[in-house]
């Protein structure tokens, strides 16, 4: 019990593992006031999202959690000496010391520092600061489309041959460099309001293989992400730019319905679902999509690889000749960009003068 004009201080925990300490003052009036003087998690993670803004990792000042994946966090920064911003893939506490997420984060790099294009997400360097490995990355829009998707095909079908035009050109540009993707899903594709896309997270990206390497090529297990699988990539076979059309084909499906083309009860049968199930139309799901649109999408999914579109470059030609959709479809009267918390305009995302074994996902 306490008086007018008295106070005391406590610690409570809540279900879930936080905890915080209090203060309670009762004023004269008889009226508790109660101010959480410090805030603490038990949880390393929990701790690390809620990292001072003054917080440093080498020159590159914290100044926004942007997300939080399974292995890391990406954060906005800003680097003291230029005051430039940047984006920071950085490893979570508890995977730091992990040789295998770091050998994966620096293959990345490796990867990234290859290309050189402004369909695809600029890394500019991969370095270790306070225990945390970490890439440095430009800083562009936070909304890939996956996450527009959520709010309904419509919300991007407006720009949509803009959209895809860009995403389709960022991935063959990387093939030119003889890297094949691997993950090509909307979650890799970064989307600004204006239509710009930048294809990102190059972590199971590997060489084109030839000669002596496709001959002796063996995979001790698939990679990907099940819902955009190649039947070659699930069976360990050799892939080529051919795995990454595939997929980007079941993106386009998305796209055009809201939906991936495959669904499964459990990751096998979806898995299966690539493997045997007969091809769906898009425009049996969205009857604004055009036959012909409806019909590229399915000659790139198809189950052999010498039945797809022999490259991204002869996707493009086809796609440039075809329409989308058979009515323009009207632009949104609220932008995703404007009803997502967090999302900005291209402009302020973009740097000034400098011109992340199979998902879980089913």
């Amino acid at each position: 019990m306490i008086g007018r004009g008295q106070a005391a201080s406590g610690h409570l925990i809540y279900r879930g593992g936080e905890a915080f300490n209090y203060h309670v003052e009762l004023s004269p009036a008889g009226i508790a006031l109660i101010r959480p003087p410090t805030i603490r998690f038990r949880s390393t993670h929990l701790n690390s999202i809620m990292t001072k803004t003054r917080d440093f990792l080498g020159p590159y000042r914290l100044t926004r959690l942007i997300r939080v994946g399974s292995t890391a966090e990406v954060w906005e920064a800003v680097e003291e000496n230029t005051k430039e911003r940047y984006a920071l893939k950085v490893l979570k506490p508890s995977l730091a010391s992990n040789k295998g997420e770091i050998a994966l984060l620096k293959h990345e790099y490796n990867v990234a520092k290859d290309l050189s294009s402004p369909r695809i997400i600029k890394i500019l360097e991969y370095r270790e600061d306070s225990g945390r490995p970490m890439l440095v990355l430009e800083l562009f829009s936070e909304l890939n489309m996956k996450q527009a998707l959520r709010r309904g095909p419509e919300s991007l079908a407006f720009m949509l041959h803009q959209i895809i035009e860009q995403a389709a050109e960022g991935l063959y540009y990387m093939h030119t460099k003889n890297w094949i993707h691997l993950d090509i899903k909307p979650d890799n594709f970064l989307v600004s309001r204006d239509g710009t896309v930048k294809l990102i997270d190059f972590t199971i990206a590997q060489k084109k293989k030839s000669g002596l390497a496709k001959l002796f090529h063996r995979a001790r297990v698939a990679k990907g992400t099940r819902s955009y699988m190649a039947p070659e990539q699930i069976r360990r076979k050799v892939c080529d730019e051919r795995t990454d059309l595939y997929a980007f084909g079941c993106v386009l499906f998305e796209l055009c319905t809201g939906k991936p083309p495959f669904t499964g009860d459990n990751p096998n049968d979806l898995l299966n679902k690539h493997l045997s199930a007969s091809i769906p139309a898009a425009a049996a799901y969205n009857d604004n999509v055009t036959r012909d649109f409806s019909e590229l999408i399915k000659s790139m999914m198809a189950k052999k690889p010498e039945n797809r579109p022999p490259s991204m470059w002869e996707f493009l030609k086809m796609f440039r000749a075809v329409e989308i959709f058979k009515k323009r479809p009207r632009k949104p009267e609220v932008s995703v960009f404007d009803s997502m918390p967090g999302i900005k305009g291209a402009e302020d995302m973009i740097i000034k003068g400098n011109t992340a074994g199979l998902d879980s996902e089913s």
